[in-house]
């Protein structure tokens, strides 16, 4: 059965017109703007380095997310897909590209690259989507997008989907989609309805040992936190006292990032201790707890780490973690989101975390995960090789 999205969007997306839909991440985006620009591409073939559709996303995560997600159905169709983000091999990227690609999935900043290269060109890109339009204009992308856009095909298809509609998302709209068909199916706040949200105040002198408990519980959990160290200090006494814990951000590589999220995607890991990155676009299904080790800056980044969770209209809960000196700012904020939290003081052993966490005691035997083992070859090993075999035996 189509989600709410995909059955209000599906139709329009086909019938070739512009299109404006406001839905969160985990709503059937991807399928409601998928499936149609396969369905008008069928039976194309793209010439070299001048892909026929585009789809413009924040983060490397959710590229790979939306890649997948089509890949089976573009395989059926004989429709070549190239992700196109950073972290990964340039030139594997051009290559592909210059071999010809219908469809191109990409992060802005790289595909602005291989523009620059002369690898890819997009004049005669006839669909294009942007998916989580308001994410990449927080995240600075505007004007890289505004130039991408600007560079398609002047009469072609364009599809916005975004969980806000002002601002920056406002004048991307009005410059470049022609009369859109308009679908929304969540509220602006998104997914607060289907969210039990907990403000937690606890001593900071406890807040590391009722982390602990947390990350303890039976099921996978998100804890975000504000900075790249913290989230490397967290995840390292989490593993200290028994938890099966890795970190995610922007420091990490893109294959460490893919086998992090694939060991907490398995339950592997059991506990992942992300920056606001991991808020923009990470799809986990089944996740029913978010942890707001740090409160976030504002309302939308609060809004946005707790969409990991009630995905799909599932139910979950969303919790904050507050010491004295938070607590005005965390009620601001949270009044800002449209959001109403109950309030609880918690120790690390009382009942209280249990029943709103499934808190339990960790083990307090260190645990291990396996060791990281890129795929890419390291490219100064061929180097080491020759050096060694130059030695006198």
């Amino acid at each position: 059965m189509p989600t709410p999205i995909q059955a209000r969007a599906v139709p329009d997306a086909v019938a070739g017109r512009d299109l404006l839909g406001r839905a969160r991440t985990g709503s059937g985006k991807t399928l409601a703007f998928g499936l149609p620009m396969l369905t008008r591409l069928a039976g194309r073939r793209a010439a070299a380095r001048r892909p026929l559709g585009l789809v413009l996303l924040p983060t490397r995560e959710l590229a790979a997310q939306v890649s997948a997600a089509l890949a089976p159905y573009a395989k059926a169709l004989s429709l070549r897909i190239v992700t196109v983000v950073g972290g990964l091999s340039l030139g594997r990227q051009s290559d592909q590209l210059r071999s010809g690609a219908e469809i191109v999935i990409a992060t802005p900043g790289r595909l602005n690259d291989l523009l620059e290269r002369g690898d890819c060109k997009l004049d005669r890109v006839e669909i294009t989507v942007l998916d989580e339009a308001d994410q990449m204009a927080d995240m600075g992308f505007l004007p890289q997008v505004t130039a991408l856009l600007a560079a398609t095909a002047p009469d072609g298809q364009r599809m916005l989907f975004s969980a806000t509609l002002d601002g920056d998302v406002d004048r991307l709209i009005r410059r470049f989609l022609t009369d859109p068909a308009r679908h929304s199916v969540d509220p602006p706040a998104g997914a607060v309805t289907t969210m039990d949200h907990h403000l937690l105040h606890v001593d900071a002198a406890d807040k590391d040992a009722a982390t602990a408990r947390i990350g303890a519980r039976d099921g996978r959990v998100i804890m975000f936190v504000k900075t790249k160290h913290r989230a490397d200090r967290v995840a390292d006494r989490l593993l200290a006292s028994g938890v099966t814990a890795a970190s995610l951000h922007g420091g990490k590589s893109q294959p460490q990032r893919t086998r992090i999220l694939e060991q907490f995607k398995s339950g592997a890991v059991n506990a992942l201790i992300a920056t606001d990155l991991a808020a923009r676009g990470i799809h986990i299904d089944d996740l029913d707890l978010v942890v707001n080790y740090d409160p976030p800056n504002d309302a939308k980044d609060y809004l946005h780490r707790g969409g990991r969770t009630a995905r799909a209209g599932r139910s979950g809960t969303v919790v904050t973690l507050v010491v004295d000196h938070e607590r005005r700012d965390t009620t601001r904020l949270l009044a800002a989101a449209g959001v109403k939290a109950r309030t609880t003081s918690v120790g690390p052993d009382g009942h209280e975390l249990t029943r709103i966490t499934g808190a339990r005691t960790p083990s307090g035997i260190p645990a291990v995960l396996p060791a990281f083992r890129p795929s890419v070859p390291d490219p100064a090993q061929p180097a080491r090789r020759a050096r060694r075999n130059r030695r006198p035996r």
